[in-house]
């Protein structure tokens, strides 16, 4: 048994992009901001690293959630991994690790107030649910290697 489940949290790198197929198929392509914190073994300070991670978001729900995001969005997002290979027109084989989203949550609004509700994006004939209540703040002061064992 093996299991495929992706929680981040982060700000959109980049504008959503918004495709059809041809069939009619939405999809919705975007970067997320990831920071991972990390202490220098030169100078003994905590520093924060960026990774950047390609999400893509199907179907239906997709036109819904790119109206409201925009770059610089923070976002929560759930989903799982998936890896690609394709060749490249110069005839190079390339290949990328994307996060495929089913549930998304904004964590700001557009106004800057309150965030708005979370968007599932399986099972298209759901209603969206209200976001939950927000999780308490996490010491994240502490790490790995502040634990003596």
């Amino acid at each position: 048994m093996s299991i495929n489940k992706v929680v981040i949290t982060g700000n959109l790198t980049r504008d959503p992009e918004l495709r059809e197929t041809p069939s009619g198929f939405q999809v919705l392509s975007f970067g997320v901001a990831v920071n991972d914190r990390r202490k220098n073994s030169t100078t003994g300070q905590w520093e924060d690293y960026a990774n950047f991670v390609d999400c893509t978001m199907f179907g239906n729900r997709a036109a819904s959630v790119s109206r409201f995001l925009s770059k610089g969005s923070k976002v929560a997002i759930e989903g799982k991994l998936r890896w690609s290979q394709w060749q490249a027109q110069d005839g190079s084989k390339r290949s990328k690790l994307e996060v495929v989203v089913d549930e998304l949550e904004f964590m700001t609004s557009r106004d800057g107030g309150q965030p708005a509700p979370r968007m599932q994006a399986a099972a298209p004939q759901q209603s969206y649910a209200p976001a939950p209540a927000a999780a308490p703040a996490i010491d994240t002061s502490v790490y790995d290697d502040d634990i003596p064992f």
